[in-house]
């Protein structure tokens, strides 16, 4: 032993022994971190929905590539109040719009413009002649400059009550590079011009506005959270110091993890998503592992223990468990970098990277301010005279506090218990059956932004615009010389069951037969690389049925290599291939949640329930989220946003992985000390009792201040933010009291024996001594 009363060469006594170098460590890494992170934000993309290589990017590239066409960037809504039935077609009106598109095509990163005033499209600076030969651009209005009834193209691209109209243009380069040319561009070419408002909108403005808000809600978030936190910190450990103490670790987390961000973006896409989320956990998880070390640590010390035997007890017990928690948290969220999509991969290597940071903070750090404070843990202890008389976990024998009555009379009846509380959550899950999955798109944002304005009156009143269609590139099909297998195919593809239109080079087609011939603007549909087709489809771009029409297209056999794009086609890929890693997703998170369980309780019955009861209470928590983000109940609790009548496809998933792993902390922390109870020679009855009643305490607090630091994430003005938020405060309130506090004590009654029966192999394996939290 050293003089502090530490095992000599233990790894982790180590930040006991050299508190205040490790305390020097810990302010110079946090300092260090926040030098290298300051700039994160600027540097996370907004994008990464669709996984890389999928068919609908390819097709996007070739249109973009070989047409100059695609689906548009940016779209400038230009609406007009002027008097006058004139409305978009007023001169003043034309003279305004087409100062708004030179100002658009002047910009160097513009690489075509296209409106209702020039439908044929203008090229972009630096653009030549051959981009506007190859795309058979022309200028002026199919039907004159102010003139005529427009048509074609046209008429696609103006109002159904002729007061607004469209400007759409194409950006060149990467999501980057596009995002900072929408974030220059966009000042120049909205607000006021003449009889015109106009607003932006499209992917590249739309992703402009994601990051922003995403910015702006991750201060809000921290601002929320972090008092109401430090409140809460305080009614469970009474001193503001000791209340101080997980804070402090949690900012470390969150240092640490933005650090490790920023590095990332050098070699990979992470999403905005990730900082959020990130943070949230950062804060989350410190709070949860310091509140187990921390109290601990206090159990030792009102037992009699000098402050290094108490935090060497601490480590080694209630340590242990927080490391193994850390493993289950980890394992869970490492499972999303088995998907394609680099937005799921950014969200694992932030759970990934904040696990560690947290870990790291609970067990190195903290152990290390300890042990500098010593006695002055409990100054300004607004509680110490009623903690002085109550008695400590070592003295009490039976379970007195109220969890472990309500466990006892949970055991009494089980199934009386058992059976309503698994109906109510599988009543709460029944919503899920109903489930629709979709993508995200510009109703992620608050209606109110302009972006979502945009998109708003681009489903109201442009049904027939281009930007919303489906598009179908086939390269090597020469839209002069095979006319004829170009018609054949254009004629298949409109006959498909929920297509309304397919326009190309050889015309207008419905319901499997032409209805016109080219039009004056048709030639862009061809170029000397190939040619393609625009599919309007009925209802949304983004609607799952529009998905399942994109299927449907891409079966339809064609003269050349078809490649499928649009909005739905990117929806179709991204169900797809989720779809695919879904399987080892879930075989990842399973296998080594069990793995894990087993290896601490060595008891395969309890690593299955555990298991199956935290599937139970996450579908649970599916099925309100459906209710809720999909069906667009008690936004008046959660906060407004725009029910799409669908699901984000990409939210359960991290739901899942995230919710799953902090449940199986909780698990963890009660197993162990039931197991323990029974080593003792405790029954099934007195094991679960004690055991709830000298963990309840801290997992439902912990619980309590993660749905606290999960409902500030909630706030955010972005939909999916706040419906992980609300998710993953919900997971954490029904697992720590529902499941754990009424669940597990009766479907351990009803187990009774076959709780503690252990195969031989691993039988005289268990984990020795004091047990892992009392």
């Amino acid at each position: 032993m050293s003089g502090d009363g530490v095992a000599v060469g233990s790894p982790v006594p180590f930040a006991v022994r050299h508190r205040h170098l490790v305390s020097v460590l810990a302010l110079v890494l946090m300092a260090l971190s926040g030098l290298v992170g300051h700039d994160v934000a600027d540097r996370l993309s907004s994008g990464g929905i669709v996984p890389p290589g999928a068919e609908s990017l390819r097709a996007e590239e070739i249109l973009r590539r070989d047409f100059l066409a695609g689906r548009p960037d940016l779209v400038l809504l230009a609406r007009t109040e002027a008097p006058g039935r004139r409305g978009v077609d007023a001169p003043a009106a034309v003279s305004a719009a087409r100062l708004v598109e030179r100002r658009l095509a002047a910009d160097p990163g513009v690489a075509r413009v296209q409106s209702y005033w020039t439908p044929g499209g203008t090229p972009g600076r630096e653009a030549g002649q051959e981009s506007s030969r190859q795309t058979g651009a022309t200028t002026g209005h199919e039907t004159g400059p102010v003139t005529g009834r427009p048509s074609g193209s046209a008429a696609a691209l103006r109002a159904r009550d002729g007061r607004a109209a469209l400007v759409l243009a194409w950006l060149r380069g990467g999501d980057r590079e596009r995002g900072r040319t929408a974030e220059r561009v966009v000042p120049e070419v909205t607000g006021r011009f003449g009889p015109l408002e106009v607003t932006a909108g499209g992917e590249a403005a739309t992703r402009v506005e994601v990051a922003r808000q995403a910015s702006r809600d991750a201060r809000m978030s921290e601002l929320v959270a972090l008092p109401v936190t430090a409140t809460l910190l305080l009614l469970v450990f009474g001193s503001l110091v000791a209340a101080a103490l997980p804070v402090l670790v949690g900012v470390f987390a969150a240092l640490g993890t933005t650090a490790l961000l920023r590095r990332l973006t050098d070699v990979t896409e992470i999403s905005v998503y990730a900082l959020n989320i990130g943070t949230a956990l950062a804060f989350a998880l410190a709070i949860d592992y310091s509140l187990f070390l921390v109290s601990r640590y206090r159990e030792e010390r009102a037992n009699g223990a000098v402050t290094a035997q108490a935090l060497h007890t601490a480590l080694r017990t209630a340590g242990r468990a927080v490391a193994f928690s850390a493993a289950t948290v980890a394992c869970s969220m490492a499972a999303l970098l088995v998907f394609p999509h680099p937005l799921l991969r950014s969200l694992g290597y932030a759970g990934v990277a904040v696990t560690v940071m947290a870990a790291v903070g609970s067990l190195v750090v903290l152990p290390a301010v300890l042990a500098l404070l010593g006695d002055r843990l409990d100054r300004l202890d607004v509680f110490a005279r009623w903690r002085r008389r109550s008695p400590s976990d070592r003295t009490r024998t039976t379970p007195t506090g109220g969890w472990g009555r309500i466990a006892l009379a949970v055991m009494r009846r089980p199934l009386a218990t058992g059976i309503p509380v698994t109906c109510l959550l599988v009543l709460l899950a029944v919503p899920f059956t109903d489930v629709r999955f979709a993508m995200s798109d510009d109703r992620v944002l608050p209606a109110a932004t302009a972006a979502g304005g945009v998109g708003a009156a681009l489903r109201q009143d442009f049904p027939d615009s281009p930007v919303g269609a489906t598009t179908v590139a086939l390269p090597g099909l020469y839209a002069r010389s095979r006319t004829a297998e170009l018609d054949r195919y254009a004629r298949r593809v409109s006959a498909v069951d929920g297509v309304a239109r397919v326009d190309t080079a050889t015309g207008t087609y419905r319901r499997g037969r032409l209805v016109a011939g080219p039009s004056s603007s048709a030639a862009r549909f061809g170029s000397p690389h190939g040619a393609y087709l625009s599919v309007a489809t009925v209802g949304e771009p983004g609607d799952p049925a529009t998905a399942d029409r994109v299927e449907a297209i891409r079966d339809v056999p064609a003269p050349a290599r078809a490649w499928v794009g649009g909005f739905g086609a990117r929806v179709a890929d991204v169900r797809g291939a989720i779809g695919e890693r879904l399987g080892p997703a879930l075989t990842l998170v399973g296998a080594s949640m069990f793995a894990l369980v087993l290896g601490l309780t060595r008891r395969p019955v309890l690593a299955v329930k555990a298991l199956v009861l935290n599937t139970l209470s996450l579908c649970a928590t599916f099925g309100a989220l459906v209710f809720v983000f999909q069906q667009g109940h008690l936004r008046w609790l959660v906060g407004d946003f725009v029910a799409t009548g669908s699901l984000d496809v990409q939210l359960p998933v991290v739901t899942f992985c995230v919710a799953f792993g902090l449940s199986m902390d909780y698990e963890c922390m009660l197993l162990s000390r039931m197991v323990e109870e029974h080593r003792a020679g405790a029954d099934t009855v007195t094991a679960v009792a004690r055991g709830l009643d000298r963990t309840a305490r801290l997992f439902t607090w912990s619980a309590v201040i993660l749905a606290v630091v999960m409902v500030a994430l909630a706030t955010s003005g972005l939909v999916f933010l706040k419906a992980v938020g609300v998710g993953l405060a919900l997971a954490a309130i029904l697992d720590a009291t529902v499941v754990r506090g009424l669940l597990v004590p009766a479907v351990m009654r009803l187990a009774g024996r076959a709780n503690w029966w252990s195969p031989s192999w691993l039988r005289g394996k268990g984990v020795r001594g004091e047990p892992l939290v009392r």
